[in-house]
């Protein structure tokens, strides 16, 4: 038997019930969003469908005047010989002429909780109780439809929960879910969905279906975003670029090198985006909204390469030729190309720079340009990071991503059998439009984000 399940979402003026919504759906498009009283003024709803059974979200306007409505109401009740229902009271009142005038906004939430399953009480618990919240819970109590409490804000220090919750019981709503709707816990908006099962059990089964369907939705989100990963890590792993060996043609197809990475990775933070569903209209690309030295650093200075554990040395090279490995083709450079190479090698990473000796005649007298272990690595952690926050990022968020910034190290000792595999392989990597996608190339990246896949890095 098909079932229908309606939610309205009700409450307080810029208590987050649009947010509510954002994130329920994960549409960071649904509704308005704004810090200004009022800001939600009609209804907005959404049918989520499910194997037959129908549960709607129903987005309400906030209450503003509850204090002035409930003198309204206690004035209905005095002209009536008898003391009338709740119900009855409600239905009153929106048959009234005031209903259509002072109290319009109030009306239009109060007839759509009547017309609904059960209401979502959304509470900022940051807001200090006052009577006009109290007088919202009465009213909203008098409509004869279950009120489950959404503890929004969960997250701030300076709150009034324990106030919230004793206004609550004294209203008899005594099932309140803590949900913060611009960080929810990653498994937030399924344990939410699972409490109402509990409290509407006429609709558990659609609600626990729903709860199971986020479940994995979330566990294939994640499985994507690291697939993602992988592909941005061998692509930069293969890439490998032609030079000659005078100095000033190293240097600016270094150059060249660099900036195809950078390339690379934005176009990796760009899919992970919209994988996530938040779209690259609400992420510029020049203010891409991801703060921190960590993020806002050069990929390839020192400075970034030492904020992940990764040591480099204080030669002249550790500057602009950092991270880069020279695979030299040929053994006859010039004193002056040997010894800016030599300054190269004892002082990128260390000492990292991997020098090949893979003579092949068609590439005599030139050399390839590759980035270094240590920047894959720094990519790695810089992908596994922003994955991380998206993971604990509601659709109602405004505010620019932040990257955690305490993790674990990761690959310290070797890098993973896939990366060096990718290295032997320039034809795998997609920088410049050239790749040849084959069945090893993608058991690589299959490989790789299994690996990835086992990584806590937070």
């Amino acid at each position: 038997m098909s079932i229908k399940l309606k939610l309205a979402v009700v409450g307080h003026t810029n208590t987050g019930k649009t947010s509510l919504m954002r994130t329920l759906l994960e549409d960071k498009s649904f509704g308005e969003v704004d810090d200004m009283p009022g800001t939600s003024k009609g209804l907005e709803a959404a049918v989520i469908p499910l194997n037959g059974h129908e549960i709607t979200l129903i987005d309400t306007p906030g209450f503003e005047d509850s204090e002035g409505l409930r003198d309204y109401l206690e004035q209905l009740q005095s002209y009536e010989d008898t003391r009338i229902s709740n119900l009855e009271l409600i239905r009153k009142f929106l048959k009234s002429p005031e209903s259509t005038r002072r109290y319009a906004q109030e009306a239009r939430v109060l007839k759509q909780l009547t017309e609904s399953t059960a209401g979502l009480y959304v509470i900022d618990i940051r807001d200090h109780i006052m009577s006009k919240h109290r007088d919202e819970l009465y009213i909203m109590s008098l409509c004869g439809r279950p009120l489950i409490a959404i503890l929004n804000f969960m997250h701030s220090e300076n709150n009034y929960l324990e106030q919230w919750k004793e206004a609550l019981s004294e209203n008899n709503i005594h099932l309140s879910i803590e949900f913060d709707t611009v960080a929810p816990a990653i498994d937030g908006v399924e344990m939410l969905y699972k409490k109402l099962a509990i409290v509407l059990s006429d609709y558990d089964e659609p609600l626990k279906q729903l709860a199971e369907r986020i479940n994995k939705q979330r566990k294939s989100r994640k499985k994507g975003a690291l697939t993602l990963l992988a592909e941005m890590l061998i692509d930069v792993a293969s890439y490998k670029v032609p030079s000659k060996t005078d100095e000033e043609s190293v240097r600016e197809n270094w150059e060249i090198v660099q900036n195809n990475v950078r390339e690379r990775e934005h176009k990796f933070n760009v899919d992970v985006l919209k994988h996530y569903r938040f779209t690259e209209e609400d992420y510029p690309r020049k203010m891409i909204p991801i703060e921190g030295e960590r993020w806002g650093s050069d990929l390839f200075e020192p400075s970034a390469l030492r904020d992940v554990g990764i040591h480099v040395g204080s030669g002249f090279a550790a500057g602009a030729m950092t991270g880069m490995a020279l695979d030299v083709l040929t053994a006859g450079l010039s004193l002056g190309t040997a010894a800016l190479f030599g300054g190269i090698l004892g002082s990128v990473a260390g000492g990292a720079a991997k020098v090949g000796n893979r003579l092949k005649a068609k590439y005599l007298g030139y050399q390839e340009l590759s980035v270094d272990d240590n920047v894959v690595r720094l990519m790695a952690v810089r992908g596994l990071l922003l994955i991380a926050a998206l993971d604990r990022r509601g659709h109602a968020s405004m505010t620019p991503i932040a990257l955690p910034t305490e993790y674990k190290k990761m690959w310290i000792n070797a890098m993973p059998e896939e990366i060096s595999t990718a290295r032997g392989h320039p034809e795998w990597s997609s920088i410049g439009g050239r790749s040849k996608t084959n069945e090893a190339k993608r058991e690589v990246i299959k490989a790789l984000s299994k690996e990835l896949q086992t990584i806590e890095i937070l």
